[in-house]
């Protein structure tokens, strides 16, 4: 401890007072000891089991695979080593951040971390990340992996855009199917290739990924593992309504076209349909063999602010629709109810669907003291009792068909 330690310093530094030694020595010897008490005060800040930051990892060799950023810098990953009976139980997170749906937004993303690893710090690992074996009990030691996002496409992308009309302006690579291809290699020498345990998770804009490269996954690991998929906050759904639909179209019509969809995304959903309706995750769910677990408010907040615009954020938020944007509402919780996985076999299946005005959990929402509830059974539960075969959890709440305000506001992890 602290004490122990403050305590072995200070008999040091007697003993060599009483020595025959020179003033300058036994100042040195006194600083020493004091930088030394300072740097493990601050190893055990940094330690802190609910939330540790994790510095980035840069996959140079990806480069020469094609994989990098939108800006053309090596992609990279956020990584903490798993401990005790965890050290082969693995997650891998794809991280979210938006789209880009054009040059100019994309050019735009190159000035940040969401499109270049030289902009890449330090990542709060928290939620699911955490070692708090109180809050985190499953999943607390395991080997954590967050894969950076920085293609602006869902990790979907192989094309690039080359401006025709100026020279000067940096080509954008629409790289993200190879970052996942070569980030996973990577994380697979580490250790994952021998997993016993192993979850593939995604959050928002990686939460459609996580269903697209869930069987690839599975296929990458060893068949005695234990591999299933978590989506967060991800599964986007198609309106049949045109002015519900009229952003979606906009913003899906731009990504496929900027990535090259329709050449990297799964041929059986790609030969039935435009590839920007492929990239609605209710079109390519049901070519997943391996088993996911989708956790989703049926009324996610960027959902309602994508689908009905910005301003109509707070009104929502507080309650105070009118009754031509609650009947909107109503509509779009019937439609995302009936576009979601079905619940004949939740063995494959699982879901948990809040009506909490929100966006994302596994960062924000994962202790068991800000966890939401349906039944009386908290979000971590459901998913680890799926997840680890105790009972296969299908929970929808059904009480609250208007969205429920969102009372623990997420500052720490965006979309």
């Amino acid at each position: 401890s602290f004490i122990q330690i403050h305590y072995i310093f200070c008999n040091i530094y007697i003993l060599i007072k009483m020595m025959m030694v020179t003033k300058s020595l036994q100042l040195v010897v006194l600083l020493v000891c004091c930088l030394t008490i300072i740097t493990i005060e601050c190893a055990n800040v940094k330690q802190n089991p609910n939330i540790y930051s994790v510095n980035p990892t840069i996959v140079h060799s990806a480069v020469s695979k094609g994989a990098v950023c939108l800006d053309g810098s090596p992609p990279a990953y956020y990584f903490e080593p798993g401990f005790g009976d965890g050290a082969e139980n693995w997650i891998v997170h794809l991280s979210g951040g938006a789209w880009c749906m054009n040059v100019t937004d994309c050019q735009r993303r190159t000035e940040g971390s969401n499109g270049s690893s030289k902009k890449m710090g330090q990542l709060d690992f928290q939620g699911i990340h955490s070692k708090n074996d109180s809050q985190n009990p499953d999943f607390y030691n395991w080997n954590k992996v967050v894969v950076a996002y920085c293609d602006g496409g869902s990790f979907i992308g192989d094309s690039e855009y080359i401006d025709p009309t100026n020279d000067s302006t940096k080509n954008l690579q629409f790289r993200g199917q190879k970052i996942f291809y070569a980030v996973l290699e990577e994380v697979l020498e580490k250790g994952l290739k021998n997993a016993k345990n192993a979850i593939l998770a995604g959050s928002s804009a990686g939460g459609y990924p996580a269903i697209l490269y869930c069987d690839y996954f599975r296929d990458s690991l060893p068949i005695k593992s234990r591999v299933k998929c978590l989506v967060d906050s991800g599964y986007f759904v198609h309106f049949k309504n045109p002015v519900l639909e009229r952003f979606w179209s906009w913003r899906y019509g731009g990504v496929a076209a900027l990535q090259g969809a329709a050449k990297t995304l799964p041929k059986s959903c790609t030969s039935k349909m435009k590839a920007e309706l492929c990239l609605y995750a209710e079109n390519i769910q049901e070519y997943t063999k391996t088993p996911f677990f989708l956790y989703m408010s049926a009324f996610d907040n960027i959902e309602t602010q994508y689908t009905l615009g910005d301003e109509k954020y707070t009104t929502i938020d507080e309650g105070l629709g009118s009754a031509s944007l609650n009947a909107s509402l109503r509509e779009m919780r019937s439609v995302f109810l009936n576009a979601i996985p079905k619940g004949n076999d939740p063995k494959h299946r699982g879901v948990f669907i809040d009506a909490m005005h929100h966006h994302t959990s596994l960062m924000s929402r994962w202790a068991f003291e800000v966890a939401l509830e349906i039944n009386n059974v908290s979000a971590p539960i459901a998913f680890a009792d799926w997840y680890f075969d105790r009972k296969y959890r299908y929970l929808i709440d059904e009480i609250h068909t208007m969205p429920v305000k969102n009372t623990f506001k997420n500052v720490t992890y965006v979309h």
